[in-house]
């Protein structure tokens, strides 16, 4: 299933962005400027932002605004009828007449698979190596964390944007990318976190598909400049919501979605902070299969 209530401790890394469009920015050190006449090594915990800017909303994502409404469904037969912008989808479960039935009526189609865990009842299950296979995801049955700096495991998640394009996807949500926040069997590093979300965002943007960055608060200012929107859970129930400013500031919509019964039952207070921050937020049963869908207007 889809959702995924992990979490860290948010501490977001500032790191200077190189903003030259197409130009190199020379070597690492003068990527994180110190003063006006000397540049300064950036810390080995702090990666350097890419020297060439990578195609957001501008050129691929069109259709992505701030503010934009949207419905999250992972379980059960596609409810077509809600009148939203955006529909974030199950790859696999999700036929392309679905997909295409939405994208007639308008609907700007995400896809979502697991990119950082091993499900075994997915259809591509056997091809990852036994080697790439971790500890237990949680209270997720059949599902197991991946070793996310595998060459195996990222053909195979290579092949599943393959099958975003033929399915006729928009876009993306790769889930579980918050390896290096969990117990995952495997020794990963921030580095190494940030080298795999790089690399999905490359691959996408590559098939000429937009990508979300699911959660990972704590890497956000280190990634912006490779995802194209953000979709997040819970971040007003922690209290985290601050965190996407850097998404927000610079067009980038964030999708977020609430679970507790605290805001079924009363979600004004909820839907004020939303509108204020500029969030996209919605209220959802845990299970993501239309049985409860409360928009923020």
């Amino acid at each position: 299933m889809g959702v995924r209530v992990i979490r860290g401790v948010v501490g977001i890394a500032l790191v200077a962005l190189c903003l030259t469009g197409v130009a190199s920015c020379g070597d690492d050190d003068d990527d994180d400027v110190a003063d006006a006449s000397a540049a300064s090594e950036p810390a080995a915990s702090e990666p350097v932002a890419p020297s060439v800017q990578v195609p957001g909303t501008s050129t691929l994502g069109g259709d992505l605004f701030v503010g934009m409404t949207w419905q999250w469904q992972l379980q059960g037969e596609i409810d077509t009828s809600h009148d939203v912008d955006l529909y974030d989808i199950d790859l696999f479960d999700t036929d392309p007449a679905t997909i295409a039935e939405l994208r007639d009526a308008g609907r700007y189609v995400v896809c979502y698979f697991s990119a950082g865990s091993h499900e075994d009842w997915r259809d591509d299950a056997g091809v990852f190596p036994s080697d790439v296979i971790g500890e237990p995801l949680g209270d997720w049955e059949g599902e197991h964390w991946l070793d996310v700096r595998s060459d195996e495991t990222r053909a195979v998640l290579a092949s599943r944007l393959d099958l975003a394009v033929d399915k006729g996807c928009d876009g993306v949500e790769p889930d579980n990318v918050t390896a290096v926040n969990n117990d995952t069997g495997f020794d990963i590093t921030p580095e190494d976190q940030l080298d795999f979300n790089r690399f999905l965002a490359d691959a996408a943007h590559e098939r000429g598909l937009t990508i979300a960055l699911k959660n990972d608060l704590e890497q956000i200012s280190q990634l912006v400049d490779w995802f194209d929107f953000a979709v997040n859970e819970q971040c007003h129930q922690y209290d985290e919501c601050d965190v996407y400013e850097p998404f927000l500031a610079v067009g980038k919509p964030v999708l977020n979605a609430e679970y507790a019964s605290e805001f079924v039952d009363d979600p004004d207070a909820l839907c004020s902070q939303a509108a204020e921050l500029g969030l996209s937020t919605v209220v959802f049963d845990l299970e993501l299969d239309n049985s409860l869908r409360i928009p923020c207007p």
